[in-house]
């Protein structure tokens, strides 16, 4: 008899879209699999105008009716309270926090929390919640997440009604932190940090289809993101991080960071589940946790996945995808 499970479909709290041609590659692949997305603002030009929000909204809806995105504002130095009320007027839920230089499209982004005390407590007035892409961009680089937890509990004190997400954790002592936090502190593990390790990225050979931002770390960084992920508690929940660049920008002298796993995650993610035991586990982790810290609803609507093995193309739409090539064993019941 075939093997199979139904959950409530997933919902990503952490997505790349991209923009132009892209864009159509990346809704089709997220709505597949995902009932809602929170969407990431890091475009050219940034979501932080409500004219940019409505049109990049309507354009997502556009391509695919029945996915919903969670629209987010890309903070900026000097944001005002009344910027901030404008972009929850015109329907955002969050705002992103993009330390300057830390990552694509962050050249503008900021350079101490002090720059955006107003935006911050207009959020918190307002009930918005921060997302933060935490890393503190002039230290070593795999201590980068690390060193900007001093920044991330600066925030926190100063703002105590404010809901935040430390975004895409990849390192051990960054559960320990969120776990010490209140619960109106969460944070978002992709699925690339639970599988890869920095020996996927320069281990054997040079894989620039493996770097991100943050990177990815050690064998005990990745076990204790699984074991998080595993626990059940609420404070941690998927979000992909799915950042694609074409196969030409990553294979390139100076690589772009970044991970396109949106289109199999889920897969990924159950056959891991599995493996470890704990597949009752993955549709809190990537259905209900993440909608219900943002006050969304899980989704209705059932994935149903069976056990049947696909094979991972090695390319799709120009993008080379996580763990491309690699035969799993779930696959998504038409």
């Amino acid at each position: 008899m075939e093997k199979m499970i139904a959950i409530r479909k997933p919902s990503d709290m952490h997505l790349h879209l991209r923009q132009g041609a892209m864009l159509k590659t990346t809704v089709r692949d997220a709505a597949a699999w995902f009932a809602q997305a929170v969407v990431m603002p890091n475009t050219l030009p940034p979501i932080n105008t409500p004219e940019r929000l409505a049109a990049y909204r309507d354009e997502i809806f556009s391509l695919a009716p029945g996915f919903k995105p969670v629209m987010s504002f890309k903070l900026y130095p000097g944001m005002s309270a009344s910027a901030v009320k404008a972009m929850a007027k015109a329907g955002a839920l969050l705002g992103k926090l993009y330390p300057a230089g830390a990552t694509t499209n962050s050249e503008d982004g900021v350079t101490s929390w002090h720059q955006i005390k107003e935006a911050l407590g207009a959020m918190s007035d307002l009930g918005l919640v921060l997302s933060i892409h935490c890393e503190k961009p002039d230290a070593f680089v795999l201590d980068r997440e690390y060193k900007y937890h001093r920044e991330f509990a600066a925030i926190c004190k100063a703002y105590p009604d404010l809901r935040m997400v430390f975004e895409h954790i990849s390192d051990r002592r960054s559960i320990e932190f969120v776990a010490s936090l209140p619960d109106r502190v969460a944070g978002t593990i992709t699925a690339h940090h639970l599988l890869l390790t920095l020996d996927d990225v320069i281990g054997a050979n040079m894989n620039p289809h493996t770097f991100c931002k943050p990177v990815v770390k050690g064998p005990k960084d990745r076990d204790a993101l699984q074991q998080a992920a595993f626990s059940g508690s609420s404070k941690f929940f998927f979000g992909s991080d799915s950042a694609p660049h074409l196969k030409t920008k990553k294979e390139s002298g100076a690589a772009a960071g970044g991970i396109y796993s949106s289109p199999y995650a889920v897969p990924l993610m159950a056959e891991l589940f599995e493996q470890q035991g704990q597949l009752k586990k993955l549709e809190n982790f990537i259905s209900v946790f993440g909608p219900k810290f943002y006050g969304l609803k899980p989704a209705k609507e059932k994935l149903v996945l069976i056990k049947k093995e696909s094979t991972i193309p090695a390319v799709t739409d120009g993008i080379v995808p996580l763990c491309a090539g690699k035969t799993v064993s779930w696959s998504i019941k038409a």
